[in-house]
């Protein structure tokens, strides 16, 4: 008998993935613990309260980053979040915020370590709504109190104010503010028109498109998702069935961009399986209960 969708993306995982993406699987289909999520997350905490060490994938510096704080506490929002853990990222946040009131998207201390080309910095780079836009969004939905929030805030609304939809990265930060963010009227104001102008400059790409490009379901993986209401039923169906379709022979997704290492490749592939098979499930297309 051939094994199911699920089956073959389970193997991948276990066979594969790093000890975070098989925690975090063990934790959405398995019945896992919170906590051992939280204790692989941690291995990726710095003394300085930061995220480094390659959680980001391709970027393999050890010291801390911005981006891989992004990523940590988008990882703690699935599981609850863990307070002592998110003082910690913004204490270090502190350490790392411009005069603008944000953070920029990338260190120098990056450049001494591999890292895939389009990672580059120079020193004294200005704050950018890419991370901290998406920093500040995740914050603001777990109500978390702390001293940088506030600034931080205010950076995003003074720079989405004459944002134009033009780069994807960019834009998905700016959702993520958006969806949280506490003035609620100028959140769902600005978010109408940026998702219009998203549409219109390309930024949403068909389903059967190829290479590094942004789906529907990469902009609204969730039926309840905020962007959902945007989308035609039909392109998330043909999305979704394109999706089973790229599932490969040895049971994971490919990512659709150079990879700095073989093994980067495969931490990058455990991640994007794990969160297809999120996206499936979610849309009813694998059948596997909900283990919390």
């Amino acid at each position: 008998m051939s094994h199911t969708v699920f089956e073959r993306a389970e193997e991948f995982i276990w066979n594969n993935a790093r000890l975070l993406e098989r925690q975090r699987f063990a934790y959405h289909f398995k019945g896992g613990s919170r906590e051992a999520v939280i204790a692989a997350l941690r291995a990726y905490q710095n003394a300085d309260g930061g995220f480094g060490n390659a959680l980001e994938p391709d970027i393999r510096c050890p010291q801390s980053q911005p981006v891989p704080v992004q990523h940590a506490l988008e990882f703690l929002d699935h599981v609850g979040f863990d307070a002592q853990m998110a003082q910690r990222a913004c204490d270090y946040l502190m350490t790392i915020t411009t005069p603008e009131r944000g953070v920029p998207w990338l260190l120098p201390s990056a450049h001494q370590y591999p890292r895939a080309p389009w990672w580059n910095a120079v020193d004294n780079l200005p704050a950018s709504l890419n991370p901290t836009a998406a920093i500040a969004g995740v914050l603001h939905k777990n109500e978390v109190q702390h001293a940088w929030l506030a600034p931080a805030t205010g950076y995003c609304w003074s720079q989405i104010a004459d944002l134009q939809a033009e780069e994807m990265h960019e834009m998905g930060a700016v959702l993520a503010f958006l969806y949280d963010a506490p003035d609620r009227e100028r959140a769902e104001r600005e978010l109408a028109r940026l998702v219009d102008a998203m549409f219109s400059t390309g930024l949403v790409a068909d389903a059967r498109a190829t290479g590094y490009v942004r789906k529907p379901l990469d902009w609204a993986p969730t039926p309840d998702h905020p962007l959902r209401k945007y989308f035609r039923e039909a392109d998330i169906a043909a999305n979704l069935d394109a999706l089973i379709a790229d599932q490969q022979a040895d049971g994971g997704w490919n990512i659709t961009w150079q990879a700095v290492s073989p093994s980067c490749e495969l931490e990058w592939r455990g991640w994007i399986t794990l969160g297809t098979l999120l996206t499936l499930r979610a849309n009813g297309r694998i059948d596997r209960p909900q283990c919390m």
